[in-house]
């Protein structure tokens, strides 16, 4: 009787281990947050301030893994989170490209829209810009002036969104570019040099010489308060009102009562005075979208992103 009691309290405690592990609070181990980009731009800053709240508000270790390269599609970091068990360990930090149109362009592990998201927190502050010197202070006058001279345009790439918009807004307003150029580097010597006469960049790396350069228009959802009088892309054409943004993304399984705890750390973080401080040096839109907010977004873009590829086919 005595053995059977002693065997039976064994198994009622590896019962109860067994399910105490199995019933681990999220998270009891070490979280990544993967940016497929390198280190020292405006989503690995961010994302590194969200894993730091997250350390201290879990008492976990909480670290961002660069994933940099890939070129045009899905960069190496989306096929680790995609891959992963879905148990909140492991948390993308993408721009557009991957949940909008990673699923469509033959990478296996990407094939089925497995991305949901957080929620997104920042907007990239792009603008297209030229010299204070420029015979056209608007986009319409630009566009008057290419109509007639060759302007040679500097982008970061031709997959990019608002190198795309660009592109799409030439069409609509009835002029080519004379030449366009990608750059992995585009601010004021680029266009002291005259490397380019009107570059799409991003206004923090123009911010040493805003008074000697003319901002034409903001590829942003709102006017950027560094830039107040120039319009949103938006404004001067609705059927290119997209910005390029950067969200957290998990696997569509993941519990929501993870997604819940990642994305509570995440708001609180980018809400705070030392994330809003970026926004205010750097012209970017630094906020907090929830999971239903950034998938009416994501929906919207995948609907303008159709009109803009309309445009350039």
């Amino acid at each position: 009787m005595k053995t059977k009691t002693i065997l039976g309290g064994a198994l009622a405690l590896s019962m109860a281990t067994i399910g105490g592990a199995a019933l681990a609070e999220y998270p009891e181990k070490p979280v990544s947050f993967v940016v497929p980009w390198p280190p020292g731009d405006l989503e690995d800053v961010l994302t590194r301030m969200i894993a730091e709240d997250f350390q201290k508000a879990y008492g976990v270790s909480a670290a961002v893994v660069n994933k940099p390269g890939g070129g045009g599609g899905p960069f190496p970091g989306a096929i680790e989170v995609a891959t992963a068990p879905a148990d909140g360990y492991t948390v993308g930090s993408f721009v557009p490209a991957v949940p909008v149109i990673g699923h469509e362009i033959g990478i296996d592990e990407l094939a089925d829209e497995v991305f949901e998201p957080i929620g997104i927190f920042l907007t990239y502050p792009f603008v297209i810009a030229t010299s204070g010197d420029a015979p056209y202070s608007s986009m319409g006058e630009l566009a008057e002036y290419a109509k007639s001279n060759d302007v040679a345009l500097g982008h970061f790439g031709q997959v990019l969104t608002p190198t795309q918009v660009t592109m799409a807004y030439a069409i609509n307003a009835g002029f080519e570019w004379g030449s366009d150029a990608a750059f992995d580097a585009l601010d004021c010597n680029t266009l002291a040099s005259g490397d380019a006469d009107v570059i799409n960049t991003t206004l923090q790396l123009i911010l040493p010489c805003l008074d000697k350069v003319k901002v034409l228009t903001a590829i942003t959802g709102d006017r950027i308060p560094l830039v107040p009088d120039a319009p949103t892309i938006g404004e001067l054409d609705s059927s290119l009102d997209i910005a390029l943004w950067n969200g957290l993304f998990v696997h569509k399984d993941t519990p929501a009562d993870v997604r819940e705890k990642i994305a509570a750390v995440a708001e609180k973080t980018v809400m705070s005075d030392r994330a809003q401080a970026i926004a205010k040096e750097t012209g970017a839109q630094v906020y907090w979208a929830d999971a239903e907010a950034s998938a009416a977004i994501i929906a919207q873009d995948k609907a303008t992103g159709a009109v803009i590829s309309g445009i350039l086919e």
